[in-house]
Protein backbone atom coordinates (compact mmCIF):
# COMPACT_ATOMS: atom_id res chain seq x y z
CA UNK A 1 0.00 0.00 0.00
CA UNK A 2 1.19 3.47 -1.51
CA UNK A 3 -0.46 5.89 1.00
CA UNK A 4 1.86 6.93 3.52
CA UNK A 5 -1.01 7.65 6.14
CA UNK A 6 -1.61 4.33 6.02
CA UNK A 7 2.04 3.19 6.52
CA UNK A 8 3.15 5.59 9.24
CA UNK A 9 -0.11 5.45 11.77
CA UNK A 10 1.21 3.19 14.15
CA UNK A 11 5.29 4.24 14.15
CA UNK A 12 4.40 8.72 13.69
CA UNK A 13 2.44 10.29 16.07
CA UNK A 14 -0.73 11.65 13.96
CA UNK A 15 -3.51 14.31 14.61
CA UNK A 16 -7.04 13.08 15.84
CA UNK A 17 -9.96 15.41 15.84
CA UNK A 18 -13.33 14.00 18.26
CA UNK A 19 -16.00 15.94 16.15
CA UNK A 20 -18.81 16.36 19.15
CA UNK A 21 -17.39 15.88 22.91
CA UNK A 22 -20.95 14.21 24.14
CA UNK A 23 -21.81 10.67 25.67
CA UNK A 24 -19.67 9.11 22.36
CA UNK A 25 -17.10 11.75 21.99
CA UNK A 26 -15.53 12.46 25.13
CA UNK A 27 -15.04 9.06 26.39
CA UNK A 28 -13.53 8.15 22.70
CA UNK A 29 -10.51 10.95 23.22
CA UNK A 30 -10.03 10.03 26.69
CA UNK A 31 -9.57 6.40 25.46
CA UNK A 32 -7.58 7.66 22.34
CA UNK A 33 -5.40 9.58 24.51
CA UNK A 34 -3.91 6.48 26.89
CA UNK A 35 -2.58 5.01 23.26
CA UNK A 36 0.07 8.25 23.41
CA UNK A 37 -0.41 7.64 19.79
CA UNK A 38 -2.48 10.69 18.99
CA UNK A 39 -2.19 14.39 19.05
CA UNK A 40 -6.46 15.01 19.68
CA UNK A 41 -8.10 17.88 18.87
CA UNK A 42 -11.73 18.06 20.44
CA UNK A 43 -14.29 20.01 18.47
CA UNK A 44 -17.38 21.12 19.66
CA UNK A 45 -20.21 24.19 19.05
CA UNK A 46 -20.79 24.25 23.16
CA UNK A 47 -18.39 27.08 24.40
CA UNK A 48 -19.37 26.06 27.94
CA UNK A 49 -18.60 22.33 27.31
CA UNK A 50 -15.50 23.67 25.63
CA UNK A 51 -14.51 26.09 28.88
CA UNK A 52 -14.97 23.38 30.95
CA UNK A 53 -12.83 20.81 29.52
CA UNK A 54 -10.25 22.77 29.03
CA UNK A 55 -10.24 23.80 32.59
CA UNK A 56 -10.15 20.28 33.17
CA UNK A 57 -13.66 19.52 34.46
CA UNK A 58 -16.43 17.30 33.64
CA UNK A 59 -19.43 17.83 32.55
CA UNK A 60 -20.68 14.66 32.77
CA UNK A 61 -21.16 12.51 36.12
CA UNK A 62 -19.65 8.91 35.10
CA UNK A 63 -16.37 10.95 33.46
CA UNK A 64 -14.20 11.66 36.83
CA UNK A 65 -12.31 15.24 36.83
CA UNK A 66 -9.37 12.89 36.57
CA UNK A 67 -9.96 11.61 33.23
CA UNK A 68 -10.17 15.25 31.76
CA UNK A 69 -7.33 16.29 33.63
CA UNK A 70 -5.32 13.48 32.25
CA UNK A 71 -6.86 14.06 29.05
CA UNK A 72 -5.55 18.02 29.15
CA UNK A 73 -2.32 16.97 29.90
CA UNK A 74 -1.72 14.38 27.03
CA UNK A 75 -1.91 16.58 23.44
CA UNK A 76 -5.13 17.50 23.55
CA UNK A 77 -7.58 20.64 23.63
CA UNK A 78 -10.96 21.25 22.67
CA UNK A 79 -12.17 23.83 20.23
CA UNK A 80 -14.90 25.68 18.57
CA UNK A 81 -13.35 26.42 16.08
CA UNK A 82 -13.49 24.30 12.33
CA UNK A 83 -10.00 25.87 11.11
CA UNK A 84 -8.09 23.33 13.95
CA UNK A 85 -9.31 20.41 11.93
CA UNK A 86 -6.99 21.57 9.30
CA UNK A 87 -4.07 20.06 11.16
CA UNK A 88 -6.19 16.60 12.28
CA UNK A 89 -5.15 13.42 10.18
CA UNK A 90 -8.33 11.72 11.42
CA UNK A 91 -11.70 13.03 11.60
CA UNK A 92 -14.22 11.05 13.92
CA UNK A 93 -17.54 12.57 14.27
CA UNK A 94 -19.60 11.55 16.55
CA UNK A 95 -22.53 14.22 16.78
CA UNK A 96 -26.25 13.35 17.82
CA UNK A 97 -28.66 11.98 14.99
CA UNK A 98 -31.91 12.72 16.82
CA UNK A 99 -35.45 12.15 15.21
CA UNK A 100 -38.28 14.56 14.34
CA UNK A 101 -41.61 15.03 16.43
CA UNK A 102 -42.77 13.19 13.05
CA UNK A 103 -40.69 9.97 13.77
CA UNK A 104 -38.32 10.92 10.61
CA UNK A 105 -34.40 11.02 11.19
CA UNK A 106 -33.06 14.75 11.62
CA UNK A 107 -29.35 14.59 9.87
CA UNK A 108 -29.10 18.57 10.31
CA UNK A 109 -26.07 18.06 13.18
CA UNK A 110 -24.26 15.96 10.19
CA UNK A 111 -25.10 17.89 7.34
CA UNK A 112 -23.96 21.19 8.84
CA UNK A 113 -20.92 20.18 9.89
CA UNK A 114 -20.18 18.08 6.57
CA UNK A 115 -20.62 21.36 5.25
CA UNK A 116 -18.15 23.09 7.29
CA UNK A 117 -16.20 21.11 5.89
CA UNK A 118 -15.53 23.16 2.70
CA UNK A 119 -13.41 25.13 5.01
CA UNK A 120 -10.64 22.31 5.22
CA UNK A 121 -8.47 20.89 3.01
CA UNK A 122 -9.56 17.31 3.23
CA UNK A 123 -6.83 16.16 0.45
CA UNK A 124 -5.09 13.03 2.51
CA UNK A 125 -7.44 13.10 5.36
CA UNK A 126 -9.89 10.47 6.81
CA UNK A 127 -13.23 10.80 8.12
CA UNK A 128 -15.18 8.16 9.83
CA UNK A 129 -18.76 8.71 11.33
CA UNK A 130 -19.86 7.07 14.57
CA UNK A 131 -23.39 8.49 14.82
CA UNK A 132 -26.25 6.03 14.07
CA UNK A 133 -27.57 7.25 10.66
CA UNK A 134 -29.71 4.92 7.92
CA UNK A 135 -27.76 2.56 5.47
CA UNK A 136 -26.40 5.08 2.71
CA UNK A 137 -26.25 8.23 5.15
CA UNK A 138 -23.05 8.34 5.34
CA UNK A 139 -21.89 8.50 1.44
CA UNK A 140 -25.12 10.92 0.85
CA UNK A 141 -23.34 13.36 3.69
CA UNK A 142 -20.14 13.54 2.63
CA UNK A 143 -19.80 12.92 -0.82
CA UNK A 144 -20.63 15.71 -2.04
CA UNK A 145 -18.21 17.55 -0.16
CA UNK A 146 -15.24 15.57 -0.58
CA UNK A 147 -16.43 15.73 -4.68
CA UNK A 148 -16.31 19.24 -4.07
CA UNK A 149 -12.24 19.29 -3.74
CA UNK A 150 -12.11 16.73 -6.92
CA UNK A 151 -10.63 14.18 -4.29
CA UNK A 152 -11.30 10.80 -4.78
CA UNK A 153 -12.04 8.69 -2.14
CA UNK A 154 -9.61 6.06 -1.44
CA UNK A 155 -7.11 7.35 -3.17
CA UNK A 156 -6.19 11.24 -1.18
CA UNK A 157 -9.17 11.05 0.82
CA UNK A 158 -10.62 8.42 3.19
CA UNK A 159 -14.07 7.83 4.40
CA UNK A 160 -15.28 5.11 6.67
CA UNK A 161 -18.14 4.53 9.07
CA UNK A 162 -17.71 2.75 13.30
CA UNK A 163 -21.24 2.75 14.93
CA UNK A 164 -20.91 3.71 18.42
CA UNK A 165 -21.22 1.05 21.26
CA UNK A 166 -20.61 3.06 24.28
CA UNK A 167 -22.67 2.17 27.52
CA UNK A 168 -22.49 5.00 30.04
CA UNK A 169 -22.23 3.81 33.58
CA UNK A 170 -21.34 0.10 32.45
CA UNK A 171 -18.97 -0.94 34.56
CA UNK A 172 -18.44 -4.20 32.94
CA UNK A 173 -17.37 -3.23 29.19
CA UNK A 174 -16.05 -0.06 28.73
CA UNK A 175 -14.57 1.37 25.27
CA UNK A 176 -11.92 -0.65 25.13
CA UNK A 177 -13.66 -3.79 25.73
CA UNK A 178 -16.15 -3.57 23.42
CA UNK A 179 -14.99 -4.62 19.73
CA UNK A 180 -15.36 -1.97 17.12
CA UNK A 181 -17.33 -2.61 13.72
CA UNK A 182 -15.41 -0.31 11.11
CA UNK A 183 -16.19 -0.18 7.22
CA UNK A 184 -14.64 1.73 5.10
CA UNK A 185 -15.67 2.69 1.05
CA UNK A 186 -12.79 1.15 -0.83
CA UNK A 187 -10.40 -2.00 0.43
CA UNK A 188 -7.92 1.37 1.24
CA UNK A 189 -10.47 2.95 3.62
CA UNK A 190 -11.33 -0.09 5.27
CA UNK A 191 -7.64 -0.58 6.01
CA UNK A 192 -7.14 2.56 7.22
CA UNK A 193 -9.98 2.74 9.41
CA UNK A 194 -8.91 -0.35 10.72
CA UNK A 195 -5.65 0.49 12.02
CA UNK A 196 -7.27 3.23 13.80
CA UNK A 197 -9.35 1.76 16.06
CA UNK A 198 -6.84 -1.02 16.52
CA UNK A 199 -5.11 1.52 18.67
CA UNK A 200 -7.75 1.09 21.43
CA UNK A 201 -9.97 -2.07 20.90
CA UNK A 202 -10.15 -5.37 18.63
CA UNK A 203 -12.01 -4.17 15.13
CA UNK A 204 -14.90 -6.27 13.39
CA UNK A 205 -14.46 -5.80 9.61
CA UNK A 206 -18.23 -4.98 7.76
CA UNK A 207 -18.08 -5.90 3.92
CA UNK A 208 -20.06 -2.15 3.24
CA UNK A 209 -20.59 1.10 4.81
CA UNK A 210 -24.25 0.34 4.23
CA UNK A 211 -23.86 -3.32 5.83
CA UNK A 212 -22.05 -1.76 9.09
CA UNK A 213 -24.92 1.22 9.44
CA UNK A 214 -27.55 -1.24 9.24
CA UNK A 215 -26.36 -3.33 12.14
CA UNK A 216 -25.95 -0.48 14.29
CA UNK A 217 -29.47 -0.01 14.01
CA UNK A 218 -30.24 -3.70 13.77
CA UNK A 219 -28.63 -4.03 17.03
CA UNK A 220 -30.89 -1.40 19.45
CA UNK A 221 -33.91 -2.40 17.04
CA UNK A 222 -33.53 -5.36 18.47
CA UNK A 223 -33.31 -4.42 22.04
CA UNK A 224 -36.47 -2.09 21.21
CA UNK A 225 -38.29 -4.94 20.14
CA UNK A 226 -37.23 -7.82 23.27
CA UNK A 227 -37.97 -5.03 25.37
CA UNK A 228 -41.12 -3.87 24.21
CA UNK A 229 -42.16 -7.82 24.60
CA UNK A 230 -41.53 -7.63 28.02
CA UNK A 231 -43.31 -4.49 28.51
CA UNK A 232 -46.80 -6.06 27.06
CA UNK A 233 -46.02 -8.85 29.06
CA UNK A 234 -45.88 -6.85 31.91
CA UNK A 235 -49.22 -5.61 31.37
CA UNK A 236 -50.75 -8.90 30.87
CA UNK A 237 -49.05 -10.21 33.85
CA UNK A 238 -50.69 -7.66 35.61
CA UNK A 239 -54.53 -9.05 34.40
CA UNK A 240 -53.37 -12.55 35.48
CA UNK A 241 -51.78 -11.54 39.13
CA UNK A 242 -48.29 -13.21 37.96
CA UNK A 243 -45.19 -11.40 38.95
CA UNK A 244 -43.87 -10.84 35.54
CA UNK A 245 -39.92 -10.49 36.70
CA UNK A 246 -40.47 -14.27 38.59
CA UNK A 247 -41.41 -15.12 35.34
CA UNK A 248 -38.88 -14.38 33.53
CA UNK A 249 -35.65 -14.91 36.05
CA UNK A 250 -37.44 -18.47 35.92
CA UNK A 251 -37.50 -18.62 31.80
CA UNK A 252 -33.69 -17.52 32.12
CA UNK A 253 -32.60 -21.02 34.26
CA UNK A 254 -32.90 -22.34 30.87
CA UNK A 255 -29.55 -22.63 29.57
CA UNK A 256 -30.49 -22.06 25.93
CA UNK A 257 -33.06 -20.28 23.46
CA UNK A 258 -33.75 -17.51 25.98
CA UNK A 259 -32.10 -14.26 27.33
CA UNK A 260 -33.23 -12.16 29.69
CA UNK A 261 -34.86 -8.35 28.72
CA UNK A 262 -36.69 -6.65 31.66
CA UNK A 263 -40.07 -4.27 31.91
CA UNK A 264 -39.47 -0.46 32.57
CA UNK A 265 -41.17 2.78 32.81
CA UNK A 266 -40.45 3.33 28.90
CA UNK A 267 -37.38 3.90 26.77
CA UNK A 268 -34.80 6.52 27.15
CA UNK A 269 -31.41 7.45 26.37
CA UNK A 270 -30.64 8.51 22.38
CA UNK A 271 -30.37 4.54 21.37
CA UNK A 272 -33.75 2.64 21.94
CA UNK A 273 -36.28 5.63 21.54
CA UNK A 274 -34.44 6.79 18.55
CA UNK A 275 -32.71 4.34 16.30
CA UNK A 276 -35.59 1.91 15.69
CA UNK A 277 -37.53 4.90 13.96
CA UNK A 278 -34.19 5.32 11.95
CA UNK A 279 -34.44 2.14 10.43
CA UNK A 280 -38.21 1.94 10.28
CA UNK A 281 -38.35 5.32 8.13
CA UNK A 282 -35.61 3.66 6.23
CA UNK A 283 -37.74 0.89 5.29
CA UNK A 284 -40.37 3.19 4.57
CA UNK A 285 -38.50 4.92 1.61
CA UNK A 286 -37.73 1.50 0.31
CA UNK A 287 -41.61 0.42 0.25
CA UNK A 288 -41.23 -2.02 3.19
CA UNK A 289 -43.33 -1.76 6.19
CA UNK A 290 -41.24 -2.63 9.09
CA UNK A 291 -44.16 -4.30 11.17
CA UNK A 292 -42.46 -5.31 14.60
CA UNK A 293 -40.41 -1.75 14.83
CA UNK A 294 -43.56 0.15 14.52
CA UNK A 295 -45.21 -2.29 17.10
CA UNK A 296 -42.34 -1.99 19.63
CA UNK A 297 -41.94 1.41 19.78
CA UNK A 298 -45.73 2.19 20.18
CA UNK A 299 -45.47 -0.01 23.02
CA UNK A 300 -42.79 1.34 24.81
CA UNK A 301 -43.78 4.69 23.64
CA UNK A 302 -47.21 3.96 25.73
CA UNK A 303 -46.03 2.33 29.23
CA UNK A 304 -45.27 6.05 30.91
CA UNK A 305 -49.37 6.27 30.25
CA UNK A 306 -49.69 2.97 31.42
CA UNK A 307 -47.86 3.56 35.02
CA UNK A 308 -50.67 6.70 35.39
CA UNK A 309 -53.17 3.90 34.91
CA UNK A 310 -52.09 1.94 37.49
CA UNK A 311 -51.90 5.33 39.95
CA UNK A 312 -55.17 6.17 38.81
CA UNK A 313 -56.70 2.26 39.00
CA UNK A 314 -54.89 2.52 42.31
CA UNK A 315 -56.22 6.00 43.55
CA UNK A 316 -59.98 5.08 42.33
CA UNK A 317 -59.95 2.11 44.77
CA UNK A 318 -58.06 4.02 47.62
CA UNK A 319 -59.55 7.69 48.08
CA UNK A 320 -57.50 10.22 49.35
CA UNK A 321 -57.63 14.42 49.20
CA UNK A 322 -53.13 13.94 49.04
CA UNK A 323 -52.16 14.35 45.49
CA UNK A 324 -48.57 14.53 46.47
CA UNK A 325 -46.80 12.40 44.42
CA UNK A 326 -42.52 11.99 44.26
CA UNK A 327 -40.81 10.51 41.60
CA UNK A 328 -37.60 8.97 42.85
CA UNK A 329 -34.94 8.78 40.25
CA UNK A 330 -35.46 10.93 36.85
CA UNK A 331 -32.74 9.47 34.61
CA UNK A 332 -32.79 7.14 31.72
CA UNK A 333 -30.88 4.52 33.58
CA UNK A 334 -29.58 3.92 36.89
CA UNK A 335 -26.05 5.45 38.02
CA UNK A 336 -26.44 8.00 35.50
CA UNK A 337 -27.60 11.75 35.15
CA UNK A 338 -28.54 11.19 31.89
CA UNK A 339 -31.60 12.69 30.88
CA UNK A 340 -32.11 12.51 27.05
CA UNK A 341 -35.37 10.74 26.29
CA UNK A 342 -36.32 10.12 29.83
CA UNK A 343 -39.50 8.15 30.27
CA UNK A 344 -39.70 10.40 33.44
CA UNK A 345 -40.46 13.54 31.67
CA UNK A 346 -43.30 12.61 29.70
CA UNK A 347 -44.96 11.10 33.20
CA UNK A 348 -43.79 14.25 35.06
CA UNK A 349 -46.25 15.94 31.95
CA UNK A 350 -49.46 13.31 32.36
CA UNK A 351 -48.93 13.89 36.34
CA UNK A 352 -49.23 17.59 36.03
CA UNK A 353 -52.27 17.38 33.70
CA UNK A 354 -54.34 14.97 36.22
CA UNK A 355 -52.84 18.14 38.77
CA UNK A 356 -50.73 16.21 40.86
CA UNK A 357 -48.02 17.83 43.31
CA UNK A 358 -44.90 16.25 41.71
CA UNK A 359 -41.51 16.61 43.79
CA UNK A 360 -38.44 15.06 42.28
CA UNK A 361 -35.41 13.24 44.02
CA UNK A 362 -32.14 11.97 41.56
CA UNK A 363 -28.73 12.86 43.17
CA UNK A 364 -27.25 11.92 39.47
CA UNK A 365 -29.48 14.89 37.89
CA UNK A 366 -28.41 18.52 37.52
CA UNK A 367 -31.61 20.27 38.18
CA UNK A 368 -30.37 23.20 37.02
CA UNK A 369 -30.88 22.09 33.91
CA UNK A 370 -34.30 21.23 34.48
CA UNK A 371 -36.07 24.60 35.39
CA UNK A 372 -38.77 24.69 32.53
CA UNK A 373 -40.34 21.36 34.26
CA UNK A 374 -40.85 23.67 37.07
CA UNK A 375 -40.66 20.48 39.55
CA UNK A 376 -39.97 20.49 43.44
CA UNK A 377 -36.54 18.96 44.37
CA UNK A 378 -36.38 17.29 47.38
CA UNK A 379 -34.40 15.11 50.31
CA UNK A 380 -35.40 11.61 51.13
CA UNK A 381 -36.05 11.77 54.69
CA UNK A 382 -38.42 9.66 56.84
CA UNK A 383 -40.55 12.92 57.24
CA UNK A 384 -40.55 13.71 53.56
CA UNK A 385 -41.34 10.15 52.33
CA UNK A 386 -44.52 10.16 54.52
CA UNK A 387 -45.69 13.53 52.85
CA UNK A 388 -46.37 11.61 49.70
CA UNK A 389 -49.45 10.02 48.82
CA UNK A 390 -47.50 7.63 46.02
CA UNK A 391 -43.86 7.35 45.69
CA UNK A 392 -43.10 5.96 42.18
CA UNK A 393 -39.60 4.63 41.50
CA UNK A 394 -38.66 5.41 37.97
CA UNK A 395 -34.56 4.85 38.34
CA UNK A 396 -33.55 2.48 40.52
CA UNK A 397 -30.36 4.07 41.41
CA UNK A 398 -27.99 1.90 44.14
CA UNK A 399 -27.46 5.16 45.86
CA UNK A 400 -30.95 4.46 47.11
CA UNK A 401 -31.98 3.00 50.70
CA UNK A 402 -34.92 0.75 49.72
CA UNK A 403 -35.28 -0.89 53.02
CA UNK A 404 -35.55 2.82 54.45
CA UNK A 405 -37.82 4.18 51.65
CA UNK A 406 -40.54 1.03 51.64
CA UNK A 407 -40.41 1.50 55.35
CA UNK A 408 -41.83 5.89 55.45
CA UNK A 409 -43.06 6.17 52.08
CA UNK A 410 -47.17 5.29 51.87
CA UNK A 411 -47.69 3.52 48.61
CA UNK A 412 -44.85 2.62 46.25
CA UNK A 413 -45.46 2.40 42.73
CA UNK A 414 -42.54 0.20 41.49
CA UNK A 415 -41.62 0.14 37.48
CA UNK A 416 -38.09 -1.32 38.47
CA UNK A 417 -38.53 -4.49 40.94
CA UNK A 418 -36.76 -2.73 43.64
CA UNK A 419 -39.58 -3.70 46.23
CA UNK A 420 -40.74 -6.53 47.47
CA UNK A 421 -44.39 -7.34 45.61
CA UNK A 422 -45.34 -9.11 48.77
CA UNK A 423 -45.40 -5.75 50.60
CA UNK A 424 -49.07 -4.20 50.93
CA UNK A 425 -47.59 -0.71 50.33
CA UNK A 426 -46.17 -1.61 46.70
CA UNK A 427 -48.13 -1.61 43.46
CA UNK A 428 -46.63 -3.43 40.65
CA UNK A 429 -46.44 -0.71 37.15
Amino acid sequence: MNNPLNKNILHKKKTLAIVGLGYVGLPLAITFSKTKKFKIIGFDLDKKKIEKINKGKSYFEDILNNDIKKLIKSNFFATNQIKYLNKADFIVVALPTPITNGKQPDNSNLISFARSLEKIDLKGKVICLESTVYPTATEEIFFPIINKQNLKIGKNCFLGYSPERIDPSNKMFKLKDIPKIISGYSEQCLQIVDKLYSTITKTVRASSIQCAEFTKCYENVFRSINISFANEMKMLSHKINVDIFETINLANTKPFGIYPFYPGPGMGGHCIPVDPFILSWYAKQKEFYARFIELSGEINDKMPNYIIDRILGHAIKNPCLNKKILLLGLAYKKNIGDMRESPSLKIIQLLKKLNFEVYCNDPHVNFDELKNLKIKKIEITKKSLNKFRYTICITDHDVYDYVKILEYSNFIVDTRNRFPLSSKKVISA
